[in-house]
C-alpha cells in the first residue's frame, strides 16, 4: 500500500480554515432591530451598494440593469433622524445591463454621454421619517449635468456589527421612479419607456 503524504503547509492551511469557520458567527449578525442603529458618520459599503433599474421594452418586456460601487456618507441623527442626511456618488462606467452593446449605448451621447458626465449623484436635502422603521428622502438628482428633485421612498433594512471590519453596518432599501427624458436621455421614447424605476440598495460602514 502507498503511503499518502500531505505536506506540513497543507495541513496547517486546513487546520487555519477549520479554525476560521469555527469563528464565523451561527447567524447573520445583521438584525431588524432599528434599536441596533447608532448614529454618527457611515460611508457607503460600495461592494453592497447598488442601484437596480428597470424599463419597458416596447411593451414586450421589462429589463433590467445595475449601477453599483459607489462612493459617499451617511450622516445618521438618532435623536433627530429628520436632521440625517446622504450624499452618494456612481460612476456611470459600472452601469451593467448583461448586453454588451446596450452598455457600449447607455455610455454614448444618447444616453449618459459617459466621457462627459462620469458621475451620477444624489444628495439629500430633506429627511421625513415614516412610521418606526421607514423615511422619505428628498434630495438632488444629477445625471447628464441635470439636476432634479427626487424623493426615495427609503425602508430600514437592518443593522448590526460586520464580524469581519468589527464595524458597525447599518441597510436601507429605497425606491423610486424617474423620467430619463428629464435627465437629457429622450432616445426612443416611448417605444422604450420614459419612467424608469429604480431601486436602491444601500448599505454604510461606521466610521
Amino acid at each position: 500500500m502507498k503511503k499518502i503524504l500531505i505536506p506540513a503547509a497543507a495541513l496547517m492551511l486546513v487546520a487555519g480554515g477549520t479554525a476560521l469557520v469555527a469563528q464565523m458567527p451561527t447567524a447573520a449578525p445583521g438584525t431588524k432591530d432599528a434599536a441596533k442603529v447608532t448614529g454618527g458618520t457611515y460611508k457607503v459599503d460600495g461592494g453592497h451598494t447598488q442601484v437596480v433599474f428597470a424599463w419597458d421594452h416596447m411593451g414586450f418586456t421589462n429589463n433590467m440593469g445595475t449601477i453599483a460601487e459607489p462612493t459617499g456618507t451617511l450622516t445618521l441623527d438618532k435623536a433627530n433622524p429628520a436632521a440625517s442626511k446622504v450624499s452618494v456618488e456612481f460612476p456611470v462606467s459600472n452601469i451593467r445591463t448583461g448586453v454588451a452593446k446596450l452598455d457600449e449605448h447607455l455610455m454614448k451621447a444618447d444616453f449618459f454621454d459617459a466621457a462627459k458626465f462620469p458621475t451620477a449623484t444624489f444628495v439629500s436635502t430633506s429627511v421625513k421619517p415614516d412610521g418606526a422603521t421607514g423615511a422619505d428622502i428628498t434630495g438632488n438628482l444629477t445625471i447628464k449635468g441635470v439636476t432634479k428633485p427626487v424623493t426615495l421612498d427609503a425602508e430600514f433594512y437592518g443593522a448590526g456589527v460586520q464580524p469581519m471590519s468589527k464595524k458597525e453596518n447599518v441597510g436601507f432599501i429605497a425606491t423610486t421612479t424617474i423620467k430619463r427624458s428629464e435627465f437629457g436621455m429622450g432616445y426612443a421614447v416611448p417605444m422604450v419607456s420614459d419612467a424608469i424605476e429604480l431601486k436602491i440598495i444601500a448599505g454604510f460602514e461606521k466610521q
